[in-house]
């Protein structure tokens, strides 16, 4: 039985080697299903548990706490693993993982952990030398440090909440970079003015490197939430672990109020 079509382009499945391929999953979803019954079985976490999340998100917030969370389960080991690109929780066997934005699955249990907020910030040597806007309509002329999204390519278009309307504004930026620590390394060094999530810039805004900008003109833009299979309801990493989540996504997060403080 021929099972690929090879040329020296490309690989593919034939129609009798895709039918293989779709009982080989089956297969496999069914012995991962007998194996979270027995770990259901367990009362106490132990094993292996995986975590899916954003970069920043793994870097700011889960890698800081996840020695605590081991202190309590000293049976559990983490596998924690950081990306932008939205994985297949399924088929990569993630048992829990952190999102933001677009989460239309339906395989998929969800629970919101905690608004994503972002404002402009900047660094007080640059605010000195250039001036502090009032209104996102005073950006223009100004310097600024872009983000572009690594599964799109696109630069994130930055938008203002004006009344009952949104302005829109792709600015000209002088730096753009695909990762958010990234940008608010640039700023802190006087880059110029640029959007980051409220998590990664309130450590920066602690020790005054940075000044939140304009944050009466942004809205939530989403939220951060938990996702996980139906097959790990029962598991006992998996219950422990959102229970965890509940204690470092308070519904009023540390890192906004340390942004609050510091808004000018």
């Amino acid at each position: 039985m021929r099972l690929f079509n090879r040329t020296t382009r490309s690989l593919t499945l034939t129609p009798e080697g895709r039918d293989l391929h779709e009982r080989a999953l089956r297969l496999l979803r069914e012995a991962e299903a007998i194996e979270q019954a027995a770990v259901a079985a367990r009362s106490e976490p132990s094993g292996v548990l995986k975590i899916a999340a954003p970069l920043p998100i793994g870097v700011h917030i889960l890698a800081p706490a996840l020695p605590r969370f081991r202190a309590r389960y000293p049976k559990l080991a983490v596998d924690l693993r950081l990306g932008d690109q939205f994985v297949d929780l399924i088929a990569e066997g993630i048992d829990v993982a952190i999102r933001v934005g677009d989460l239309s699955d339906s395989r998929l249990i969800s629970r919101t952990l905690a608004p994503h907020n972002i404002c402009a910030f900047a660094a007080p040597t640059y605010l000195a030398r250039r001036g502090t806007p009032q209104h996102p309509a005073e950006l223009e002329g100004h310097e600024c440090v872009n983000f572009r999204f690594q599964s799109s390519g696109q630069a994130l278009r930055w938008s203002f909440k004006l009344g009952d309307r949104t302005l829109e504004i792709m600015p000209d930026a002088a730096i753009t970079t695909d990762v958010s620590d990234a940008v608010a390394a640039a700023l802190a060094a006087g880059g110029g003015i640029g959007i980051s999530p409220t998590f990664v810039a309130a450590s920066y805004v602690e020790r005054g490197l940075l000044v939140p900008l304009l944050q009466d003109y942004f809205a939530p833009r989403s939220a951060i939430t938990a996702l996980w299979p139906e097959g790990r309801r029962s598991s006992p990493n998996v219950k422990a672990f959102l229970s965890f989540l509940t204690e470092i996504f308070p519904s009023d997060p540390p890192w906004d109020a340390v942004v609050r403080a510091g808004c000018t």
